[in-house]
């Protein structure tokens, strides 16, 4: 009985390794590029921001968290708001986060507001006014001080829990740079609210928001910056009224002394303490 061959199997192919170990093909090629990320938690890029596991401060409504990187206002880094004008609705707008913060047990700073503030309207708001600290540092009573150092330093100090700063016009890009590294080594929000007209200018912070009336009780918010592409349209968001009808009541109704005594806030004039 005939026995047919057996087949012979195929040769394994030629190694194309190197003499050094390396797949030839390999060879010569850099290696693949390391995520910022994976080298030190501490390293990041602009475009990345709110990719790690921190979560932002919730602003108290839900489509704008949807929309900002860590469902929320993020913390150690600096959120631009590009204004019009001053008192469209910003502190409305970020009264939700700004009296979780205080609720927290951390303090509230907020750096030259561009007109006096209403006490009765900030408590309606839910902020504790008693420890709510406000900084004037526009007065220059030395010649020369540093408007922006008082803001600087809250950021670096890591003894505040948000910090809300209406800024000088037409700021030299290298100074918002400096407060977005200070900001960096801030654990909270830090807001600082610029002219509309910045837009056009490039900006350190991660994320720029453009805000426009809309009505007297709503607000149009615009994400301009943030990781991943900016926001196409606008987004339409309902405020609390300026001061509820009970708090009117409540403000009516309480005496004289009560009234005087709950002073808008707590005032600093950073140059009279330097001076001092």
């Amino acid at each position: 009985m005939d026995v047919s061959p057996a087949i012979a199997a195929p040769a394994p192919a030629p190694s194309r390794l190197s003499d050094g170990g390396q797949d030839a093909a390999t060879v010569g090629r850099p290696p693949p590029r390391r995520a910022p990320e994976t080298l030190h938690p501490a390293l990041w890029l602009g475009h990345q921001l709110g990719r790690g596991v921190e979560s932002g401060v919730p602003s108290g409504f839900a489509a704008l968290d949807a929309e900002l990187p860590g469902r929320g206002w993020p913390r150690q880094a600096l959120t631009e708001l590009l204004l019009p004008h001053p008192g469209i609705g910003e502190i409305r707008l970020l009264s939700g986060c700004l009296a979780a913060i205080q609720q927290a047990g951390r303090p509230v700073m907020l750096f030259d507001p561009p007109a006096a503030l209403s006490a009765w309207a900030l408590a309606d708001l839910g902020l504790d006014v008693e420890q709510l600290l406000v900084i004037n540092t526009r007065a220059r009573v030395v010649p020369g001080s540093d408007s922006l150092w008082a803001l600087e330093q809250a950021l670096k100090s890591g003894q505040v829990g948000a910090v809300l700063a209406w800024l000088a016009p037409r700021l030299r890009a290298e100074r918002l740079r400096r407060l977005q590294l200070a900001a960096h080594r801030h654990d909270g929000p830090a807001f600082v609210l610029r002219e509309l007209a910045a837009a056009d200018r490039p900006t350190a912070s991660p994320l720029r928001l453009a805000l426009r009336p809309r009505g007297a009780d709503a607000i149009e918010a615009r994400i301009l910056k943030r990781r991943g592409p900016p926001l196409a349209a606008g987004l339409e968001l309902a405020l609390p009224p300026v001061l509820s009808r009970a708090a009117r009541q409540r403000a009516h109704d309480a005496p004289l002394p009560r009234r005087r005594a709950l002073h808008p806030a707590t005032f600093i004039d950073l140059a009279s303490d330097v001076a001092a």
